[in-house]
């Protein structure tokens, strides 16, 4: 049964919401698991599958291409179908989906079980935070929540190392999909008993050249930076970025002249909002960014194991939750626009921290640097959900959190593509490959771990010698790498003092709707 804001008023959210919001973060985690697991099966898949080096690449992107994609338009068409019947539709079809990944014959089925991955996962993501814009009417209340929910991304960070490497010393490579599908179906049992639908009661046409305009635009600039962490800058990169700019441009012109837009390009004149897409878009680059190498720094320089990376890596994803957790308390002790610019420049903090790591034996300094990282990123990320559904309307909740999750995934992918093209770039500058046959310097010059596999091959003092540069020289670039992500993350939270200053962000922020918290 749908219940309106007009029915539910300003009533305070009972034992039924937040069962149901438990319910819901069981999407966010599946989703959180999802997008870190699959890392460590590569090798596994790479053995069994025998995938090339394009079908590899397709495997492990495919999904955040598609899910990026559509995250918008799957916003917009929540608010119009109803947001708990798109969420049981992605939940049924996303668990379909997992199954047919995990049992996967070829590199290809796989492939095409991850775009049925990524189309369903974009149905989760923009849901959950529309019920729970519509559930949670008192605005501390909604704080809370949002703040359950923004943990939720740090358990499943933290979980799906420690889950996958314990699935893959015990079982086969497909167990790591099939891990969501007993999520999924008490999920989909109990969601028609304790999710209220909601939906925009008048949502005006749905505008199909802006959803194709969308994915234009997004689909191009993520594969561009995707493409350039792998080979490097090239003209196909240069004329994906501007495919997707040209077609960013005809997105928003047209968002602008649009009588029912998918997106009020307007929001972003409100700089609570913009500021607010900024800021969740930088927090999710250094996370994703310290991820990225240093799961590859715990492995391949350090020699710990799959499972060991991922307890290693835990501390910093769990600082992430318990940071979500706090957030409501912190904005209202010190305010939104304080809270914001704390949260940014503690992460900031961590990525300096990353600069002592070295060659041997430094996993403390990692943890300690990923913890505070990750405290920051948790606060920052929480905040800005917060912000960015409190500044609409209810009915429109959908597609506003479709944007904040589409910049979600710009920020994972350009903190992958970007702090890993300045890893590799000098990676790749650094490491010695004279003596060596054709093939196996390419193969060195290609990753850390073709460096590891070709330094055993050899063997004696020439393959020691070699895995001495390579592991120097991939240290040299993360400490380049944390460098420049700690004055990036410095400069805009000077930006959002600066930007945010005497508005309405100096406090809690309010609810669109008009209620107070009580």
């Amino acid at each position: 049964m749908s219940t309106t804001m007009a029915e539910r008023g300003s009533a305070r959210a009972g034992v039924r919401d937040w069962i149901g919001l438990a319910v819901l973060c069981g999407a966010v985690l599946i989703i959180a698991i999802d997008a870190t697991v699959l890392d460590l099966a590569v090798p596994s898949i790479s053995e069994h599958l025998e995938p090339s080096t394009a079908q590899l690449l397709w495997i492990i992107d495919v999904y955040s291409f598609v899910l990026a994609a559509l995250l918008v338009t799957m916003g917009v068409l929540a608010d119009r179908v109803g947001r708990r019947r798109l969420l049981m539709l992605g939940v049924a079809g996303f668990g379909a989906a997992s199954v047919l990944a995990a049992f996967s014959v070829s590199p290809a089925m796989l492939i095409a079980a991850r775009v049925l991955q990524g189309l369903f996962g974009a149905m989760l993501m923009p849901s959950t935070l529309g019920i729970i814009r519509a559930t949670f009417l008192d605005s501390r209340q909604r704080a809370t929540a949002i703040g359950v929910w923004g943990a939720m991304w740090g358990g499943g960070a933290a979980g799906g190392p420690l889950v996958g490497g314990w699935l893959l010393e015990h079982f086969w490579w497909g167990s790591v999909f099939l891990v969501a599908v007993p999520v999924l179906l008490v999920m989909l049992v109990a969601m028609p008993f304790v999710l209220r639908e909601s939906r925009d009661p008048h949502p005006g046409r749905f505008d199909f050249p802006g959803v194709v305009l969308s994915a234009g635009t997004l689909v191009p600039l993520i594969y561009a930076l995707k493409d350039a962490a792998s080979h490097g800058p090239s003209p196909l990169t240069g004329a994906l970025v501007v495919a997707g700019v040209l077609c960013g441009w005809a997105f928003v012109s047209r968002q602008r002249r649009a009588a029912d837009p998918m997106i009020d390009v307007r929001l972003f004149r409100n700089p609570v909002f913009s500021t607010a897409i900024l800021t969740n878009l930088l927090s999710v680059f250094g996370l994703a960014g310290v991820l990225f190498f240093g799961t590859q720094y715990l492995q391949m320089v350090l020699g710990y194991s799959p499972l060991e990376a991922g307890l290693l890596a835990a501390p910093g994803t769990a600082a992430s939750m318990v940071a979500a957790l706090l957030a409501a308390a912190v904005a209202r002790r010190i305010g939104v626009r304080r809270a914001l610019a704390g949260s940014i420049l503690f992460a900031a903090v961590g990525a300096v921290m990353l600069m002592a790591l070295g060659v041997d034996g430094r996993a403390l300094v990692f943890v300690v640097g990923f913890v505070v990282v990750g405290l920051g990123s948790g606060l920052g990320l929480t905040l800005t959900s917060a912000v960015v559904v409190d500044v609409v309307e209810p009915e429109r909740a959908g597609a506003a959190s479709g944007i904040s999750e589409t910049s979600y995934e710009l920020g994972v992918a350009a903190g992958v593509a970007v702090l890993g093209s300045v890893v590799m770039g000098i990676y790749r500058a650094g490491v010695d490959v004279a003596g060596l046959a054709a093939e196996q310097a390419t193969a060195v010059r290609d990753t850390l771990g073709g460096a590891v596999r070709v330094a055993d091959e050899i063997g004696g003092p020439q393959g020691a010698e070699l895995l001495d540069s390579a592991r120097s020289s991939f240290v040299d670039g993360m400490h380049v790498a944390a460098g420049s992500t700690a004055a990036l993350l410095a400069c805009a939270a000077v930006a959002v003092l600066v930007l945010l200053r005497g508005g309405t962000a100096e406090r809690e922020p309010a609810p669109a709707n008009g209620n107070s918290a009580s």
